[in-house]
């Protein structure tokens, strides 16, 4: 017997023994320790056969080197400590359970003297072992400085069968390939089996190559991601947009002419040079990713049609759906649109093809998304059910609600059954272009758990679990600030609710802004921010440190907020002072005051000019270097407005006091600001 076999550990057989479960997300089905005399003392490389799937393996082997677990490697069969076993049309049955057809299946035997992963290989386009793997490489577990994988038995199956993320990558983040890889393995770690770049004009035409500058996928790029994606049994299944969302093409003037309105938004059903464009586009992102199952048009939100010179009809939506269509016959895939424009008109679903898949979008907390999935479910269409993780806009993610969006619409989605819903479409936005990838990953995760799991995500655990899979550690201080980060978010709740990403560039003495802030509990709001700050200042977890860095920036960035607006009306409130002391010349309360007015206006500039590199550093890590400055222009605009405001202050003190004595009032200093609420007592 090898050495690390040797650890003994005898096991009582009670109840509780008999239903633990370990850590791992998604949670399977089944999952209980076992009975055995002997549990893996991992001190040894673990073997695996030569026939293990190669990114299954890979993700094992890059997870269990960074916690410090002896790297795994490739031996001959019979040296194998792992074996891999298939059960053609056995194995796990979950119609037993749910009465929906089985899917690739796995099962996980640790018995102190190997461990069995068995497949089940009724489905031949994926092979469950790779699930396997990535179940098993969460399950050793820390005891004594080291790691053990107790003796236990795990049988699992996915209650969805397509697990997508839909990624924008057109408004400003735009991945490296690097990082675009890196995204890809991390989604695949948690059993996620589809990515989908959104793309308005990022795919790098040779007929315009401008329209993509100066951020885009060459083909090249996109066959190099598709291939990487399949290595780990992601498929990657494009979204061109090829009706509205087009400015970023229809803005240059030798492509304008396609435009419903001028440079707008929409391209023109009515003009047939608009597939003359088209056509192409969609068939050379089509070459680059087979076999892509689908392809997203896109055609959400068509707001401008009817406007110009083609009427709003559902036959003029449904005449675009089947021309761009068309450009896939042959190919293998099927269309896929959003479906707020049949929401808005039921009538374009008896007029567009049959094989066209809906993707049903909504955000919000709603108590039920089966009204919406059922006017697609009863027209006979497939359709995928599409959350999102409300972290567009957003300092970080808005996780309340995100987790309720994600957990009711994939619970209504299943209830609707496989039938029409083919599975989950999670989405990913960066709508203002300032949100970060690596603060996303707390309701990415909650989403891949709740797609694959028969049964809802334990939402009072969930951030215990996802920081134990997530960065590879019990220290509960990274479930507690992800408890802290979701609070401040929901303090932050005003009515109607504002973006956060507004509410920390706004004017701080802006009246309307001032307003709010008399309704926010700031210091409240610091408090959690800067525990956060604490716990994470100098935090290194084995895995994910840079979604760690996120997270901090994100509490550095609340903190700031809030303490722009006790600026706000602290500056105001001494400026305010000193004119109320100012009728005597020489009031030495007079220039305390406007110093103070002063300081506190270097304090916001002092600390945008140290957020910026941290913030520039997240950026970095992601994306490429287009896109940064767009966002860095709000920081620099922002330090110059408070210097600004601290220059017109001295020159209060220097010009107006010193030789005047008088102090003029505020808004004739602050031309900017709007008028300023009544000052609060002193």
């Amino acid at each position: 017997m090898r050495s690390f076999l040797v650890a003994i550990f005898f096991l009582v057989a009670t109840a509780s023994a008999a239903t633990a479960q370990p850590v791992v997300i998604p949670k399977p089905r089944v999952a209980v320790v076992t009975e055995c005399r002997a549990s893996f003392a991992m001190e040894e490389p673990l073997r695996f056969p030569p026939d293990t799937d190669p990114g299954g393996f890979e993700i094992l082997r890059e997870r269990w080197t960074a916690l410090g677990i002896p790297a795994p490697v490739i031996v001959a069969h019979g040296a194998a400590d792992v074996l891999l076993r298939a059960e053609t049309g056995a194995g796990v049955r979950p119609e037993r359970l749910t009465g929906v057809p089985m899917l690739p299946g796995y099962r996980i035997d640790v018995n102190g003297r190997h461990v069995v992963l068995t497949t089940t290989n009724d489905d031949p386009a994926h092979d469950a072992s790779f699930d396997a793997l990535v179940t098993l490489a969460q399950l050793p577990e820390p005891r004594r400085g080291g790691w053990v994988l107790e003796c236990q038995h795990e049988e699992d199956t996915p209650a969805m069968h397509w697990r997508i993320v839909s990624d924008d990558v057109s408004r400003g983040p735009f991945p490296t390939m690097q990082y675009a890889k890196e995204r890809i393995r991390t989604l695949a770690s948690f059993k996620i089996n589809g990515w989908s770049p959104y793309m308005e004009n990022v795919v790098v035409d040779p007929r315009y190559p401008f329209v993509a500058w100066p951020n885009g996928f060459t083909t090249a790029q996109l066959r190099e991601l598709t291939a990487y994606a399949l290595r780990f049994h992601v498929t990657l299944i494009p979204e061109q947009q090829t009706f509205a969302h087009m400015h970023e093409t229809l803005k240059w003037e030798e492509l304008a002419p396609l435009a419903e309105l001028p440079h707008g938004y929409l391209v023109s059903e009515s003009d047939p040079k608009t597939y003359a464009y088209l056509g192409p586009l969609i068939r050379e992102v089509l070459d680059a990713t087979k076999p892509a199952p689908f392809l997203h048009l896109g055609a959400d939100e068509p707001i401008d049609l009817g406007r110009g010179r083609t009427p709003r009809t559902a036959q003029v939506y449904a005449d675009h759906l089947k021309r761009a269509a068309a450009f896939l016959a042959g190919s293998g895939a099927r269309p896929m649109i959003w479906d707020d424009a049949i929401q808005q008109d039921k009538s374009i679903l008896a007029l567009i093809p049959r094989d066209t898949v809906i993707v049903t979008w909504h955000y919000g907390a709603e108590p039920s998304f089966k009204p919406y999935m059922n006017v697609i479910e009863a027209a006979g269409f497939q359709q995928f059910a599409a959350p999102g993780a409300s972290n567009w806009t957003e300092i970080y993610p808005d996780l309340t609600n995100a987790y309720a969006n994600v957990g009711r619409m994939i619970a209504d989605g299943k209830d609707v059954g496989p039938k029409s819903v083919l599975g989950m479409f999670m989405t990913v936005w960066h709508d203002d272009g300032e949100t970060l990838y690596e603060a996303t990953w707390p309701p990415l995760a909650y989403a891949a758990a709740s797609a694959w799991q028969s049964a809802p995500v334990d939402g009072a655990t969930w951030h215990t679990m996802f920081a134990r899979a997530f960065f590879g550690t019990d220290d509960a201080r990274y479930a507690r600030d992800l408890d802290l980060l979701q609070q401040i978010r929901d303090a932050l709740r005003t009515k109607p609710s504002d973006p956060i990403d507004y509410l920390f560039w706004a004017d701080p003495f802006s009246a309307r802004l001032q307003a709010r802030a008399q309704t926010l509990d700031l210091a409240g709001i610091r408090n959690r921010a800067e525990r956060v700050m604490t716990d994470l200042w100098d935090a290194r977890p084995p895995l994910h440190r840079d979604a760690v860095s996120v997270m901090r920036l994100a509490a550095v960035r609340y903190d700031q907020l809030a303490r722009r607006m006790q600026i706000g009306r602290e500056a105001h409130d001494y400026y305010e002072d000193a004119r109320a002391h100012a009728v005597k010349p020489g009031q030495n309360q007079v220039y305390r005051s406007l110093g103070v007015a002063k300081y506190l206006c270097w304090e916001m500039r002092d600390a945008l000019a140290n957020l910026e590199p941290l913030y520039e550093r997240a950026w970095r890590y992601e994306n490429t270097e287009p896109g940064l400055a767009h966002v860095l222009v709000h920081y620099r605009l922002a330090e110059n407005d408070a210097q600004r405001c601290a220059d017109r202050i001295d020159g209060v003190m220097r010009e107006d006091y010193l030789r005047h004595d008088t102090v003029p009032p505020w808004d004739d200093i602050m031309p900017s600001a709007q008028p300023q609420v009544t000052p609060s007592p002193r």
